[in-house]
């Protein structure tokens, strides 16, 4: 179960269904998860209609409706921020912006080819190339990266379609293998073995001179759930236990090459 805008939801069946995959779910089981719902769905009507077979309580007035880890005021601040941006519509996508952005990597991307096809594959004309192949490759991943995030079109769908042209086709990744790590990094940024961002490998990545501590910030404890009309069940033993937050000290510091971190992607999208 996880509660959302203080309202409890049993997803135990339907995390399996989630079209966002269930480990985006299952990092917020037994926690508040208004937040990342708020900013993983667009379209909030159509996904509550699914949510109403799953309700089986409500918070009661007297507990929190946020996570134990977490300053309400400054949830609250973010809250006020994040309408406040959306009110000035500085999270309307630019068609102009993005159709430069592909023109762009899409006219690096055949002059990279025909440079080496025209001139041959001796150094100057090789190195060349290479230059425009390797922007033409970042300018992909970032323009891939917001159309993953439903940032470019209003309809997913198109977001979708153009996102497994530029990164299935041109780059050579699966769209669904990015999008289903990249969801779970922004449902959990920065917690330990919940971010995948930070599940590097150990012999090729580290997170600074002091290493993650995992810390214990709160005890198993019971909320109060109200009962509803639709559902007369036994809801007063239903158990919100705090699980373990991780902090993180130093991880600014880390160290990360291009080059390893290209290799750390290689071996993630095989394995």
């Amino acid at each position: 179960w996880l509660v959302i805008d203080r309202k409890v939801y049993d997803v135990s069946k339907f995390s399996k269904h989630h079209p966002g995959g269930s480990r985006v779910i299952s990092h917020y089981a037994g926690q508040d998860a208004t937040d990342a719902f708020v900013a993983f769905h667009n379209d909030k009507t159509l996904v509550k209609k699914y949510l109403k077979s799953l309700l089986i309580g409500e918070l009661a007035p007297d507990q929190p409706s946020f996570e134990s880890n977490k300053k309400k005021s400054l949830l609250e601040d973010f809250r006020e921020l994040r309408c406040t941006i959306e009110k000035m519509g500085l999270l309307r996508p630019n068609y102009v912006f993005f159709f430069l952005i592909f023109l762009h990597f899409v006219v690096l991307d055949a002059a990279s080819w025909l440079t080496v096809w025209y001139f041959g594959i001796s150094f100057v004309p090789f190195l060349a190339g290479m230059v425009f192949f390797t922007i033409a490759q970042i300018q992909m991943g970032w323009f891939q990266h917001d159309l993953g995030h439903c940032s470019v079109f209003r309809k997913p769908k198109w977001n979708r379609l153009l996102q497994i042209v530029v990164i299935n086709v041109l780059k050579g990744l699966p769209a669904s293998w990015w999008n289903h790590l990249h969801n779970q990094h922004h449902a959990k940024p920065n917690c330990f073995r919940k971010d995948p961002d930070l599940n590097m490998h150990p012999l090729l990545f580290s997170l600074g001179k002091p290493l993650s501590v995992e810390v214990s910030m709160g005890t198993p404890g019971e909320a109060k759930v109200l009962r509803t009309e639709s559902y007369r069940a036994r809801l007063s033993g239903l158990q919100l236990a705090h699980y373990n937050v991780f902090s993180f000290f130093s991880l600014e510091k880390r160290r990360r090459s291009s080059c390893l971190t290209i290799t750390s992607i290689s071996i993630s999208s095989v394995s």
